[in-house]
């Protein structure tokens, strides 16, 4: 599994390509593009808005819109837990029925 942290400017998004559903929910989609190498900043791909049919047979170049870098996801050892050794001393049996309630 591969985990990435996108950044998105949100104030570069073409509100006329979201679409909004009856339910009043707003979808847009967008395309993430990986890089062939790590940039400067060690982003390894970058994210636009999908271009529509027209568009890419114009060859419009749309917007980079934020960009991402790859998280590295630490596995979980499956190995049991150790056993946890307590200073916890219980009461002598003598100790344990005096108590008022």
């Amino acid at each position: 599994m591969q985990k990435f942290s996108i950044s998105i400017d949100l104030a570069k998004v073409d509100k006329l390509k979201l679409t909004k559903t009856e339910k009043g929910q707003i979808f847009g989609n967008f395309d993430f593009i990986v890089r062939d190498e790590v940039d400067q900043y060690g982003n390894i791909g970058f994210i636009v808005q999908r271009q529509s049919k027209e568009e890419r047979e114009q060859q419009i170049k749309l917007p980079i819109l934020g960009n991402a870098k790859r998280i590295e996801i630490k596995q979980q050892s499956t190995a049991p837990a150790p056993e946890h050794k307590s200073d916890f001393n219980p009461l002598p049996s003598e100790y344990k029925n005096d108590l008022p309630f």
